[in-house]
């Protein structure tokens, strides 16, 4: 048996380009109480998704007509797609300034939630990110849920994950999106379903955040991808981050590191071995103890010292929580590299919209916008 074939059957989510960011700090997977089978091994270099991509003669009858080029690449075919709109649109924004995302905090299949947190984020944000959290982990379909957000006037960067989806639903999901065109597809692997709130759904894992970076590449997509500087291996996830880059991915969502110095290390170290990728730092948005509480759910959770203390002790902590933020955000965007940041978090039950509110506030103090 191979190595990696060893690595993908050891590893719960079948992983070929690991390790993902659920490592705990220990070195245990975040599924179990053993050791992640990527960290004694050398960093897996890119050589492509197998098997190799179709024929463009294949996915349309007119190539030279839908904007598809075929490259050769010995046996297999690179399939480069011109960008989609609303990966043209984003393009063309990150050349002439940095800007401000906001991950969505709408209520799962809830159309009157999406459309009232859409209406309390349009034109104040640049787009908002619309993944899945642990205990969301039943969502309308990525490609839905973008169309029905981005009928509101505010732009979506969808995350898209490998827990739920084979290669061929990841592959119907990429062309939905490109056709609803949205701003951008955030590829991760995606947490197990040991955890979250749907622990009876079998996990997938077909392919990983690597892999479906390169696959919404192909779609046309602006692809980006997430690290996790203070999570193991430290000192192999810039090398890590380039495979992905190799793959595909134009930008970073550089998960919480612990403040700027962190962020300017990792980004350092990227530059260091040739990869310069856009980088988007993730800023903690917390505005009571419900926000609080949610983010401690995530995995591998480093914030600046204090930070989450300061706001909860304070008299009151919507203000505290707008101040952090925003001194965060302001001195994250001063680093060479950072071309965006995340306003990262979610929502007290029943404080969807006003979270939303507290997210547009931090971005409209940010002034980016012209």
């Amino acid at each position: 048996m191979s190595v990696t074939l060893e690595r993908r059957t050891a590893c719960p989510k079948h992983m070929e380009y690991g390790p993902c960011g659920g490592v705990d700090f220990d070195g245990s997977c975040e599924v179990g109480d053993f050791r992640c089978v990527f960290l004694d091994t050398p960093t897996v270099l890119w050589h492509g998704v197998a098997p190799p991509v179709r024929d463009a003669s294949t996915v349309t009858g007119d190539s030279s007509a839908s904007g598809i080029e075929v490259h050769h690449l010995g046996d297999a075919h690179e399939i480069a797609v011109a960008p989609q709109p609303g990966a043209a649109r984003l393009r063309e924004l990150l050349a002439t300034r940095q800007i401000v995302i906001a991950d969505f905090p709408g209520r799962p299949l809830d159309r009157a939630s999406l459309a009232e947190c859409a209406d309390a984020l349009a034109g104040r944000v640049d787009a908002t990110l619309a993944g899945d959290s642990g205990r969301s982990r039943v969502q309308f379909p990525p490609a839905y849920r973008a169309l029905l957000i981005q009928e509101r006037g505010l732009a979506v960067w969808t995350g898209l994950n490998c827990r739920d989806r084979n290669r061929v639903a990841l592959e119907g999901e990429l062309a939905g999106l490109a056709d609803v065109g949205v701003a951008g597809v955030h590829c991760v692997t995606g947490d197990h379903t040991a955890t979250g709130n749907r622990p009876d759904a079998l996990p997938v894992f077909d392919l990983d955040s690597t892999q479906v970076a390169a696959l919404a590449r192909q779609a046309g997509h602006l692809v980006s991808v997430g690290e996790s500087p203070t999570t193991p291996p430290t000192d192999r996830r810039a090398a890590r981050l380039a495979e992905k880059v190799r793959a595909g991915a134009d930008l970073c969502f550089v998960n919480h590191a612990g403040g700027v110095e962190p962020v300017r290390r990792f980004i350092a170290e990227s530059h260091d071995l040739g990869v310069a990728p856009g980088f988007i730092a993730c800023v903690p948005m917390v505005v009571d103890h419900g926000s609080a509480a949610l983010l401690k759910s995530f995995t591998t959770l480093v914030l600046p010292e204090g930070y989450l203390d300061g706001i909860l002790a304070s008299a009151d902590p919507l203000r505290a929580g707008l101040d952090a933020a925003t001194r965060l955000c302001e001195q994250l965007l001063e680093l060479e590299g950072v071309v965006g940041v995340d306003l990262s978090g979610g929502a007290n039950p029943g404080a969807e919209v006003a979270f939303a509110e507290a997210m547009g506030t931090v971005a409209e103090r940010l002034a980016l916008q012209s």
